[in-house]
């Protein structure tokens, strides 16, 4: 089975792994561009840092990451990352819970009017 890739405009990301309890992705995010302040209900995600320097913001609090970092986001959370730097912030997402369809993303404020 092909697993999903997909380019987005502040850059793309790779399934690497899906179960029905589980999903893994590697994401790529261009430098001067971040992803929706959103959250989800239906799935909890495990975020670490691979590379670049990367403004994470949970629940309206900001925090700035580097390789090697974690972060942890609950069901219901609100979170965002930006890349902070000139070269792109790599990510490996994990995702737990119960559904992981592309439709359980709540986005509360989207720089592409999503």
């Amino acid at each position: 089975m092909e697993l999903e890739k997909s380019d987005r405009p502040w850059g793309r990301y790779e399934v690497l792994q899906e179960a029905p309890n589980h999903k893994v992705k590697c994401i790529w995010v261009l430098p001067g561009k971040r992803l929706s302040y959103q959250r989800h209900q239906k799935r909890a995600e495990h975020w670490f840092i691979v590379q670049g320097t990367a403004l994470v913001t949970i629940d309206g609090q900001d925090r700035t990451l580097g390789p090697g970092s974690t972060v942890d986001f609950a069901i219901g959370v609100l979170h965002r990352i930006a890349n902070a730097g000139s070269d792109e912030v790599i990510f490996v997402e994990v995702q737990t819970g119960t559904y992981f369809g592309e439709d359980d993303i709540e986005r509360v404020e989207d720089d592409f009017g999503r």
